[in-house]
């Protein structure tokens, strides 16, 4: 795989270089709650506008329908990139038309410009490869060479993931080069005991990677409302909290599959329940009440994992050579829901491990939480390109970028 050192050896001053970053940030309105994923790419950027490059920023943002909605643009990324860069960033209001055409033809060697949301155009997501491509064209009209650098996205049979590098000379930016890396270590270099832990809402999310990492990991501790799943499947009592009873006879294979292969498999022993979700708004007190795993009442939610669950879980860290988390213990947006979380990325930090925090609430919650980014071994951008890599899957914007 060709890297963007490989292309600013061989000269990108006066080229116009396409970057596909990951910019896809939570707003509150206009406002960023998490300016993270633009932090991740700001150095690839700076480094070809430092080297003379013109340089075209192209991302989506959230999940518009293939045409235009403000809720969705880009422009508040585009000053944030211009604040993070220090210098004055173009924001094309556009994709492909005429703003977008006339903001490329107005740089200068060393600036940067924005593109508007991908997904405003169909033609990013589209399944049609014909309609695909078509876009692709038009980006390709765009640009002298490519860098792709949005590993969020990578996983996507996208226009601007997929089709447009076939289209360029093409490299892989420095955050994809590093996620790559990272994600070798928890695949082919893995230093023992490898301790995985899984949260957030789901099981359905996360079968493939607990499929394949049952024959890769030491341990795997589970949390979050994937956790009641697997609790149900054990035959307790849930109450209201979240349930995907179709997922249950899968649990119960992982279960036993984890006993065949020696594979410790850790569930909560404690939770805080509630019969009513926090306000996150407000964070006014939740007033959790702590119940022990087998015996939540049939009217109340589990919500996060209890005292006795996060000195259960900082133990199984305390000694792992490997360490990937995907996923919250728990509603670590309310301060009566948090600490499992932050037991959990406590867990982390105590440990002499290599650390992966794998992206999406889990990256969210550690800066939320107030934890230094840079004790964590790597965070990061990519939820679910980290997990679909991890489940041994070809992922479709790695597969452009190797050809």
């Amino acid at each position: 795989m060709k890297t963007i050192d490989d292309l600013v050896q061989e000269g990108v001053a006066g080229k116009r270089v396409f970057v596909r970053a990951d910019l896809n940030v939570p707003l509150d309105g206009s406002t960023i709650t998490d300016d993270g994923r633009i932090r991740a790419v700001q150095p690839t950027i700076a480094k070809l506008a430092a080297s003379g490059a013109k340089v075209i920023v192209a991302s989506h943002l959230g999940r518009p329908k293939g045409a235009p909605d403000p809720a969705f643009s880009l422009a508040p990324a585009a000053r944030r990139l211009g604040e993070l860069l220090g210098q004055d960033v173009a924001f094309a209001t556009d994709t492909v038309g005429e703003s977008a055409a006339s903001v490329v033809a107005g740089l200068a060697d060393g600036e940067v410009a924005v593109l508007e949301n991908l997904r405003f155009n169909a033609g990013e997501t589209s399944k049609d490869d014909a309609e695909r491509g078509a876009f692709a064209d038009q980006l390709a009209a765009l640009a002298d060479l490519y860098v792709g650098d949005g590993f969020g996205a990578v996983h996507r049979k996208h226009a601007s993931v997929f089709d447009l590098p076939k289209r360029l000379p093409h490299a892989a930016g420095d955050l994809i080069a590093t996620e790559v890396g990272v994600l070798k270590k928890l695949t082919e270099e893995v230093r023992r005991p490898y301790v995985v832990v899984l949260g957030g809402a789901k099981v359905s999310d996360k079968l493939g990677v607990i499929d394949n990492l049952l024959k890769k990991a030491d341990r795997i501790l589970i949390g979050g409302g994937m956790a009641y799943t697997f609790l149900a499947a054990k035959g307790h009592e849930v109450g209201i909290s979240l349930l995907q009873k179709d997922q249950i006879p899968v649990c119960l294979e992982y279960l036993a599959e984890a006993e065949k292969r020696g594979v410790e498999f850790v569930l909560p022993v404690d939770v805080l329940v509630s019969a009513d979700f926090p306000d996150l708004k407000t964070k006014a007190p939740a007033n959790p009440e702590l119940v022990a795993a087998d015996a939540i009442p049939a009217d109340k939610e589990g919500l996060d994992i209890g005292p006795k669950t996060r000195e259960l879980y900082a133990a199984k860290l305390a000694d792992a050579g490997t360490v990937f988390w995907n996923g919250p213990m728990g509603v670590f947006e309310h301060p009566d829901y948090a600490n499992g979380t932050k037991a959990v990325a406590q867990g982390l930090l105590d440990s002499d491990a290599f650390t992966v925090v794998g992206g999406g609430d889990s990256a969210a919650a550690v800066r939320l939480l107030g934890f230094d980014e840079n004790a964590f071994g790597h965070i990061s951008t990519g939820g679910g390109a980290s997990l679909e890599y991890l489940e041994g899957k070809t992922l479709p914007g790695l597969a452009a970028l190797e050809d």
